[in-house]
């Protein structure tokens, strides 16, 4: 094998290794990526549409005591829109889920705003209801403390998956670094034992030729010079030594 040959394998080796590393973490980098959207796209909407329930809720609570006080018409409106929102956002929530458990949290939502719903749907203006306070914290305050419960249950369980996914994309970014750390520790290896194979096989026998070729010109020493490769090397001290042999032969015949 010739020394050009020898020497580009050497690079093609090295670029090679640089190479896969790179498209490695180019890969890693992108899946990375990809998880971030998935979770803005998925668990973000979800807490969000959670925290829209939640204010809706209120809301409807709010008007619950406005229809205590009297005030039918503002009550009622107020009662539709936050109701309206409500469904919106739930039905929302049930067509993004993304996660373990967050089905059987909807569902309990739904159910428990059913009943909370079923209260303030019969009429609290001109009945025993209004400006009742027991009443409010007996019946309706309670059930909708249960549907605010179960929805922060669900925000909780959004927020712990998001935490655990940024968690796990930490050390996924960390394993996206990792082949560019290997391929520079090996480029940095591959790089001294190149560096070691040319100097050993080819710097120091041209080194050893060169004084070899001076000591035979300056004082006739024996051109003597083992190569242990088979290339260029060789055959150029195999011409220096055939050369060195004709003048001895030349300068004994003169």
């Amino acid at each position: 094998m010739g020394i050009r040959i020898k020497i580009l394998s050497g690079f093609l080796i090295l670029s090679l290794m640089l190479l896969i590393a790179g498209s490695w973490s180019i890969y890693e980098l992108k899946s990375i990526g990809s998880s971030v959207q998935r979770i803005l796209d998925e668990n973000y909407q979800s807490i969000r549409a959670a925290k829209v329930m939640k204010e809706a809720l209120e809301r409807e609570d709010s008007a619950v005591l406005l229809l205590m006080l009297g005030h039918w018409r503002e009550g009622r409106r107020l009662l539709s829109s936050a109701d309206s929102l409500f469904t919106q956002k739930i039905n929302f929530a049930f067509e993004n889920i993304s996660i373990e458990g967050e089905h059987e949290h909807l569902e309990e939502i739904s159910s428990r705003y059913a009943v909370y719903k079923n209260k303030w749907e019969r009429p609290i203006v001109d009945t025993y209801k209004e400006e009742n306070m027991d009443w409010y914290f007996k019946e309706m305050h309670n059930s909708f403390l249960h549907v605010k419960q179960s929805i922060n249950e669900l925000i909780t369980l959004n927020d712990n998956t998001m935490y655990l996914t940024a968690s796990k994309l930490e050390n996924r970014s960390s394993r996206a670094i990792m082949p560019g750390i290997i391929a520079l520790i090996s480029a940095l290896v591959f790089t001294f034992l190149f560096n070691y194979l040319v100097n050993y096989y080819y710097v120091t026998p041209i080194i050893t030729i060169t004084d070899r070729v001076n000591k035979f010109i300056n004082k006739r020493t024996p051109f003597n010079v083992a190569i242990e490769t088979d290339d260029e090397i060789a055959e150029l001290a195999d011409a220096i030594d055939h050369l060195c042999q004709s003048v001895n032969v030349e300068e004994k015949q003169s």
